[in-house]
């Protein structure tokens, strides 16, 4: 008689199980843990633990021919360290951590934990109530976090912080700044720390770095009563080939591919799941599942989307193998996001998925029934490339390279995006945001706001990775606290209440959310105004609500040093139009050039209007309007 029930176990076997870690992996029963791992060419599977001092081995049985194997070990509880040895069908023994496990031990160990789940969630308003916070019409913005260094000076003098220490603090910062939702670089457990969790070997388990399963639990809860909303890096992309992990599993390659044209990824010297495999697409899928029930988390950004999509990432003629109809597509691997997000709107509607994919393949946002991946958003690397690559230059350059700003438009309807300035940004020699920005000291925050603007009052969900808003001189170390002296220093200030204002905009003006993505072909709420002025280097445009609700918002930018004066813009509507937004204010640490509180309008044609205001476009800069007279 099978320990696992036998419905499980075909679930398992088809692929197609969302809830495997319910049963694999180490539950506590009467009287000791059920212990129940896949390993399908194994010779046999023991468990090794603590409960007896580790001085036997505990035999499992095999599960009909379903290939998990699984036991009782009495006496072993919450608490139990332990691992599997397997004995290969060439009597090798390979030591293995649990792959479903819940909790591991901290590195150097490679033991796994009989966690404690038990939790009492206290977070019932925010889960009643967080599709408004999924809706591709509402406001999301996102502040990108790694755990182990925003927080270590919170941890008196320990390496890493804790991850209930951290609640209150990511609350109160988040808020102050006007962001809806943090998202952590992986926190699944990861024996090497600088690779900042995107080399996963516990995708059940958060780390063991910043605490216990229900430390992460209450760090949740908690942001969720505060009413941030939590989204995790998830890496179903490839895993790392550490002798305790997944790879060569049961003495066979079980996870990965054993060609290494398919199961080899050349730029992480990782392994490459095998999605054709039945039991490997239920692993995943319920690791994902299991963020999102387990956590109460709200949304998995996926990393590495493109190397799961072409069979050629990364690699020279050669080097790969075509598909069955010698294509490049990786077929198996679409199948398996198109399962996964299947799963998670099926179960969780109120969550989002984000993809971070970087070429053009079509509809990653849009629904599998139309051919799409599934995904809710996508990160528009095309749209952060571009507007790095305008505000690198000089600004006397700039005129040439107009279209890096302009050309978003021929394809931002395309897909729901998220616009990125993520940590893959500020690393690797890559400096910071500030330190990419050219001119002299008062001109690289000028652009660094002018980078703000340009990223928020575009259609598109926001992303920003931590000290963006501190506008930090050096590139993120991860082994290194952020520079938290820059909080209140004024230049670097004066980022942050910028950065404020932006985000309480954002949320305030649904012309500014409303229209973020094309949700029901309504439309992207976005129209240039002035597009052509690259003598200038002006940029003009509108948002608008594609409900018609609510007032539209003006946006002009100049991207020169040089004050733009009397400067016509045609407007949709006659009046007068109010300020609501400078960037070279002098609070933010600009020049404080401006318009006062209002502009009038007067009967000139400009931009295909009726009417136009003359304004002043202040130096490297953008300013914000609406009609004075809308509710």
């Amino acid at each position: 008689m099978n320990t696992i029930p036998d419905l499980d176990l075909h679930l398992f076997t088809e692929g197609k199980h969302r809830r495997a870690h319910e049963h694999l992996g180490a539950h506590p029963v009467d009287g000791g843990v059920r212990f129940a791992v896949w390993a399908p060419s194994a010779r046999s599977v023991h468990v090794l633990c603590d409960a007896d001092g580790w001085s036997g081995e505990h035999e499992l049985q095999a599960q009909g021919s379903s290939g998990v194997w699984a036991g009782v070990v009495d006496g072993a509880g919450i608490g139990t360290t332990y691992h599997f040895r397997i004995t290969a069908q060439s009597g090798e023994r390979l030591d293995k951590a649990d792959p479903f496990g819940a909790a591991h031990h901290e590195a150097p160990s490679t033991d796994s934990l009989v966690a404690d789940l038990s939790f009492e969630w206290n977070d019932g308003d925010w889960m009643s109530s967080r599709h408004e916070n999924s809706s591709l019409r509402s406001p999301m913005s996102i502040y990108e976090v790694h755990l182990g260094s925003w927080g270590r000076t919170l941890s008196d003098g320990q390496r890493f912080p804790n991850y209930r220490n951290l609640a209150d603090p990511l609350a109160d910062h988040c808020l102050a700044h006007g962001f809806t939702h943090v998202e952590f670089l992986p926190i699944m457990e990861h024996p090497f720390y600088g690779s900042w969790g995107y080399q996963t070997t516990g995708y059940f388990a958060p780390t063991s770095r910043y605490g216990s399963p229900q430390d992460l639990m209450a760090l949740v809860d908690r942001l969720h009563q505060r009413g941030v909303g939590v989204i995790l890096d998830w890496v179903p992309s490839h895993f790392p080939t550490d002798d305790h992990g997944l790879a060569r599993f049961d003495g066979t390659h079980l996870f990965e591919h054993a060609d290494p044209r398919q199961g080899f990824h050349p730029d992480w010297n990782s392994a490459i799941f095998n999605y054709g495999r039945n039991e490997v697409r239920s692993f995943l899928l319920s690791s994902a599942i299991c963020w999102l029930d387990r956590f109460h988390v709200d949304g998995l950004r996926v990393d590495a989307v493109a190397s799961m999509l072409y069979l050629d990432y990364s690699r020279q003629a050669g080097e790969w193998i075509p598909n069955e109809y010698g294509g490049r597509e990786n077929l198996e691997a679409i199948g398996f996001l198109r399962q996964l997000n299947e799963a998670v709107y099926d179960e969780f509607p109120d969550v989002v998925t984000h993809a971070e994919e970087s070429t053009a393949w079509p509809s990653v946002s849009r629904p599998t029934y139309v051919g799409g991946l599934g995904f809710g958003g996508k990160w528009d690397m095309g749209w952060m490339h571009d507007t790095l690559q305008y505000m690198q230059r000089d600004p006397m350059h700039r005129a040439w390279h107009h279209g890096e700003i302009t050309f978003r438009s021929v394809y931002m309807g395309s897909e729901h995006y998220v616009l990125p300035l993520s940590h893959d940004e500020v690393v690797h020699g890559k400096g910071s945001l500030l330190q990419k920005m050219p001119g002299d000291d008062w001109q690289q925050f000028a652009n660094l706001r002018l980078l703000y603007s340009m990223q928020w009052f575009q259609p598109g969900k926001k992303l920003l990775f931590m000290g963006g808003e501190l506008a930090t001189r050096h590139e993120w170390n991860h082994e290194a606290n952020l520079d938290w002296s820059l909080h209140d220093v004024p230049m670097h200030e004066g980022v942050r209440l910028a950065l404020a204002e932006l985000n309480g905009l954002y949320l305030t003006e649904p012309a500014l959310h409303r229209g973020d993505a094309d949700a029901d072909g309504s439309g992207i709420g976005m129209q240039w105004i002035e597009s052509h002025d690259s003598e200038q280097s002006v940029f003009a445009f509108l948002r608008t609500d594609p409900t018609g609700e609510s007032r539209p918002v003006l946006v002009a930018m100049n991207a020169t040093p040089i004050p733009r004066h009397n400067y016509r813009l045609g407007v949709p509507s006659d009046g007068r139009w109010e300020a609501i937004f400078n960037s070279d204010e002098e609070r933010f640490g600009g020049s404080g050039v401006g318009n006062g509180e209002y502009v009038d309008t007067t009967p000139v044609d400009a931009h295909g209007q009726r009417q136009s205001i003359l304004i002043t476009l202040p130096p490297l800069a953008a300013v914000a309007f609406v009609p004075a007279s809308a509710s």
